[in-house]
């Protein structure tokens, strides 16, 4: 692996199944506490196409309805397993699926409301990105637009 030399870009999103839970999983890489799938953006391909292709490599789960919640700094945190540069880029998005598979990056899985959430370990990223979600659509009144 070559040293980072820039900062990475990073999206990841919070899925909300039919019940409005919200799919939080376990990953090695980030010393087995709680996150949400995501990773990084290929050459060529667009944040929606790399939300979309994240996700179903990690969980095989198909998404819609994405929206944006925030941007966020992660510069050489303790949380994860190596020494990193990236920018979060943090979204939320619903599955009609409830077939989860996970690949080698999630050890475990659950869906769970998101003041459950909160009481999980959970990598303090992922809370940030609740805590946003919960300021942003909830508390302001102004939820998802369901399109289900």
């Amino acid at each position: 692996m070559s040293e980072q030399k820039y900062p990475e870009p990073i999206i990841g999103a919070l899925i909300f199944n039919q019940e409005d839970k919200v799919f939080l999983m376990t990953s090695p890489k980030w010393k087995g506490k709680y996150v949400v799938p995501g990773g990084h953006i290929e050459l060529g391909e667009t944040i929606e196409e790399a939300i979309k292709r994240e996700i179903k490599e990690e969980t095989n789960l198909d998404i819609f309805n994405i929206q944006f919640i925030t941007l966020q700094e992660f510069i050489f945190g303790e949380d994860f397993h190596q020494k990193k540069h990236f920018l979060f880029l943090d979204y939320a998005c619903e599955t009609k699926d409830t077939d989860v598979v996970l690949n080698k990056e999630g050890s475990g899985y659950v869906w769970v409301t998101i003041e459950e959430a909160l009481e999980l370990p959970i990598e303090p990223y992922t809370k940030a990105a609740i805590l946003k979600y919960k300021e942003k659509f909830l508390e302001e009144n102004i939820l998802l637009k369901r399109s289900i």
